[in-house]
């Protein structure tokens, strides 16, 4: 086999390549070495090469592969080859096959990496150029440039080993995965276009899931992947100590894995969970695994078939040492920050990593709900069309809004369908599956409150009871055509309640994270939790880049000087949106539980005293005085 390195100008193909054929023994061309001098003058003066000026260059180069072919040369070419038909002149008349090693990287990365460097032809000026012209071959193995150059020399020759195993060792994959559905494929395949060799395990049911293992493998030739559908086959294949993540259901699934994997399992390996599991059973499976001296992880994944696949926020608690003994793989897995910093790290001990994923969805819910609040009123009471409403939510972007949710938002209300929209096709109940309710359920055994999310959780399953609603609308004579304006009430005002709403939710969130670590002895780092959301994860925003600086300090965030001041120049907008929504029939669980959560934060006089008199006339429940130490109780004869 020969090797080609591509990608655009500053990505590093020419150290990788030489690198790479110094290790493998391997002859190396540089394609930059091969160009013709019109060509060199013309990059030189910042002038994009057409296809006819790369002609000639391309059809140099294919003999020179077919010269080292000739006399039993193997060979690593680094040549930017962007477009499918520069790679097919490359590829003419060979024999050997030519694996095509794709080095990706983030324009701000690759423009910086130009600016960096001397006395080179190529400018960065035309690094926009390549990019548009790029078309990435599906067939590549792709590695990320953020990695040195050293490391992603070693992914590749994990790659190539994959593709030969040694019939000798009987080992075959650096990491397993047990369950084929899409989150599973998609992990599967992230790390497999890093160049790890990934063992795929899925069960067979006759007539309905049979082959699941051997056909994905089979659609991904090129890609590291080792396809088992016997458990025992699996299991000797992975090196040791085993790291195994499973993606399969939640609940019962995972324990009839754990039962069946354990025993085929040695001191010492790795069992993680990738679902969607609640946190209480993975504090019991950590348990039940260290007795059979195994690790056990419950590893909270974020970002959906797409984070999946290009790079996930993920969220692993469980034993240190267990996490420890994947951080690498995890690491390579994830999404990267700004900064470059995998969007993992190890969260906590038991089951911290499914907690904190649990209320990330939380978080989300709650976003979804507002979202769709600010659109109801837009749409049905301030009578702005799909069009103008996406474009009002644009302008949310550029001033401090802007969020992964609020992105596909956009997305959503331009689409169109058979001349509509297709958002008015879709049947207004919205379903869930859990995780959100099970947020509030832990706010209530920990004694925290969370309004917004919980009222996002109600929002939903009433939506659920269409037909309930429909017929109650007609009672009431609230019916669409029937709607009541809100004249007043203005766009900017709504965008203030909005970002208002949003500080509260996440502030919420993170309290009830705060509440967990303190009660379950976690010790959790919140500011290291917004960092690892700020990519990857579906509730990605700017906000949470904030929130990672903001929560180094222990202060609740509402009560952050920065976000007091904010709050303070918000609350009267926030106040008249809810008011006035309401007034016009518009239900806002999410935006007025946020409110009314807001002002019960910044009562300092409560009416609970009340409350509790109440309790102890009736009960003898008795209750606490404000003229005694608080850590008496009093109770009277009413």
């Amino acid at each position: 086999m020969s090797y080609m390195v591509m990608g655009v100008s500053g990505s590093g193909k020419s150290t990788v390549g030489k690198l790479l054929a110094q290790r493998l023994g391997l002859h190396f061309i540089d394609a930059d070495d091969h160009h013709l001098a019109p060509s060199v003058e013309k990059m030189s003066q910042g002038i994009p090469l057409t296809d006819e000026d790369r002609q000639a260059w391309l059809q140099k180069l294919n003999h020179l592969l077919l010269e080292a072919e000739r006399t039993n040369q193997e060979v690593v070419l680094a040549c930017s080859a962007l477009k499918e038909q520069y790679r097919q002149v490359l590829r003419q008349n060979l024999t050997l096959p030519l694996k095509i090693i794709y080095l990706h990287g983030e324009e701000r990365v690759l423009r910086h990496r130009m600016r960096s460097r001397q006395g080179h032809f190529m400018k960065d000026v035309l690094l926009a150029s390549q990019l548009a012209t790029l078309e990435i071959p599906a067939d590549a193995l792709r590695v990320d440039i953020t990695h040195p150059p050293e490391q992603i020399v070693e992914q590749i020759i994990q790659f190539t080993t994959a593709m030969h195993p040694s019939s000798t060792t009987g080992t075959t994959a650096s990491f397993g995965i047990i369950g084929l559905g899409v989150m599973g494929k998609s992990l599967a395949l992230n790390l497999a276009g890093k160049g790890i060799t990934v063992g795929v395990y899925n069960r067979t049911v006759p007539g309905v899931e049979e082959k699941v293992a051997e056909r994905f493998a089979e659609e991904h030739p090129q890609q590291p992947l080792v396809p088992f559908s016997d458990m025992d086959r699996f299991v000797q294949a992975l090196e040791k100590p085993r790291r195994i993540l499973l993606m399969v259901k939640a609940g019962k699934p995972v324990d009839l894995l754990l039962e069946q994997l354990h025993p085929l399992l040695e001191e010492g390996d790795l069992v993680m969970d990738g679902g969607n599991s609640h946190y209480l059973d993975t504090n019991r499976r950590t348990i039940e695994m260290h007795n059979h001296r195994l690790h056990f992880l419950g590893v909270g994944i974020s970002g959906g078939e797409e984070g999946a696949l290009k790079g996930p926020s993920l969220m692993p608690g469980g034993e240190r040492e267990g996490y420890q003994k994947v951080a690498d793989l995890l690491e390579k897995l994830a999404a990267r920050d700004q900064r470059g910093v995998p969007c993992c790290t190890y969260i906590g001990p038991q089951g911290a990593g499914h907690f904190v994923k649990m209320v990330h969805n939380g978080i989300e819910y709650a976003e979804m709900q507002a979202l769709a609040e600010a659109y109801q009123l837009l749409r049905f009471h301030l009578n702005f069309s799909p069009a103008a409403i996406a474009e009002e939510f644009t302008a949310w972007q550029s001033s401090g809004l802007n969020s992964y949710l609020l992105e596909i938002t956009i997305a959503i209300l331009q689409k169109q369908e058979d001349g509509g929209l297709l958002l008015d096709k879709i049947l207004d109940a919205a379903e869930q599956k859990g995780t959100g309710g099970w947020s509030t359920t832990a706010a209530l055994d920990l004694g925290a409150s969370l309004d917004p999310i919980a009222a996002a959780v109600m929002a939903r399953y009433l939506s659920a009871q269409k037909e309930q609603r429909v017929q109650a609308a007609a009672l009431y004579g609230i019916l669409p055509e029937q709607l009541v304006g809100v004249p007043l009430l203005h766009a900017q005002q709504l965008r203030q309640a909005y970002e208002a709403v949003r500080l509260i939710n996440h502030a919420v969130g993170f309290e009830l994270i705060r509440q967990a670590s303190r009660q379950y002895l976690w010790h959790l780092n919140l500011s290291e939790i917004a960092r690892i959301w700020t990519n990857g994860c579906i509730i990605r925003s700017e906000l949470m880049e904030e929130l990672t600086e903001l929560l180094q300090e222990e202060t609740p965030l509402l009560q952050h000087p920065r976000v007091v001041e904010r709050m303070s120049g918000l609350l009267l907008a926030f106040k008249e949106t809810v008011a006035a929504g309401l007034k016009a029939n518009a239900a806002q669980p999410v935006f007025s539980s946020a409110l009314n959560y807001f002002l019960g934060y910044t009562t300092a006089q409560s009416p609970a005293n009340l409350i509790q008199a109440q309790r102890d006339f009736f009960g003898a429940h008795t209750f606490r005085r404000v003229d005694q130490p608080l850590d008496q109780s009093f109770h009277v004869e009413w």
